[in-house]
């Protein structure tokens, strides 16, 4: 065997060496590599792919025996599962109410993805938003913030190499980091929420990804049991936000003058799920159609807003938003 000279060798390596550029996240890296873009860009650009997971037998798990003589709730406190009202859920009203969030997605021509084999007993599976973040050129798997949801990034990074989605990095040691308390208000701003769903270590290792992306992170403190930021904000269009004014701090709605994003106050009475509803593409939303008087703000706001019966999978302490992970949308 012959031993190359150095020339030899710089001949060769002219051919094959490393390259930086073009980035991981650009379109011709992202075709070449991982078959086609993945991510997002911003919370309303036209939605393409979509992760779901429709409510089913891990719902059998909710025993009506387990009320608590306090709140009109059913609550096991070692199982750690709770779920609203006094009767056992109604499985099959739940899944009419998903199967019509299905079908107005792919109404709108949105590419459907199945969550993975949940655990028989994980009755919060149909919340695929918590489990991870989409931003552009791939994912990063949060880590649930209770134990009764703990194990759920196992079932979505599954199911997103199934799919081929790159994941950028994975939420660990004491982070805990969660989907629904995540909004990207622009091409470069992204919030945050902070309390006892996502803490500091959390959104310290999320914002390692975020500043490589060019994406500043802002943090919003939750007051009290408010866990998630989709029960505060959602983006419904360029530069526009539906907000509960009432649960954010001020500081926060200043900062929202300051990037010159328009709000759209929810109506006080219909707080709990009004934001909670789902952007399909700039000025168009899907909205439970128990938030009237907020569809009439939208409306004269004019946002598109279309009404969809969801009141039997709210009292699973969800709504459409936190039904459903945009894998990918349009830049």
């Amino acid at each position: 065997m012959s031993v190359w000279t150095e020339e030899q060798f710089e001949v060769v390596h002219q051919h094959f060496h490393g390259e930086s550029e073009p980035s991981f996240e650009s379109d011709e890296m992202q075709r070449h590599v991982w078959g086609r873009r993945w991510g997002v860009f911003n919370d309303v650009g036209r939605l393409l792919t979509v992760l779901v997971h429709r409510p089913g037998d891990e719902l059998r798990t909710v025993d009506p025996s387990m009320r608590h003589p306090d709140v009109p709730a059913l609550i096991h406190p070692e199982a750690k599962w709770y779920f609203w009202g006094e009767q056992a859920p109604d499985i099959e009203q739940m899944q009419r109410e998903h199967d019509a969030l299905t079908a107005a997605l792919a109404a709108n021509d949105v590419e459907i993805v199945t969550l993975d084999d949940p655990r028989p007993d994980d009755i919060n599976a149909m919340f695929t938003r918590d489990m991870m973040i989409a931003v552009p050129g791939g994912a990063i798997i949060g880590r649930m913030g209770p134990m009764m949801r703990r194990g759920q990034e196992v079932n979505v990074l599954r199911t997103l190499a199934r799919i081929g989605m790159p994941v950028l990095a994975t939420v660990h040691g004491t982070g805990t980091f969660e989907g629904g308390g995540f909004a990207m208000l622009d091409e470069t701003h992204a919030v945050c929420a902070i309390g006892h769903r996502g803490n500091e270590e959390g959104a310290r290792q999320v914002e390692q990804v975020l500043n490589t992306l060019g994406i500043e992170l802002l943090r919003v403190q939750c007051r009290g049991w408010s866990c998630h930021i989709d029960g505060e904000l959602v983006m419904v269009d360029h530069k526009t936000a539906l907000i509960a004014p009432h649960k954010l701090p001020w500081t926060f709605l200043e900062t929202l003058k300051q990037l010159d994003i328009r709000t759209i106050d929810v109506d006080p009475t219909e707080a709990n799920f009004a934001t909670n509803c789902l952007t399909l593409a700039p000025g168009r939303v899907l909205i439970a159609d128990d938030c009237p008087r907020t569809i009439e703000r939208l409306i004269a706001a004019g946002i598109e807003a279309t009404p969809i019966p969801y009141g039997e999978c709210h009292k699973n302490g969800g709504g459409l938003h936190c039904s459903t992970m945009p894998l990918v949308r349009d830049a």
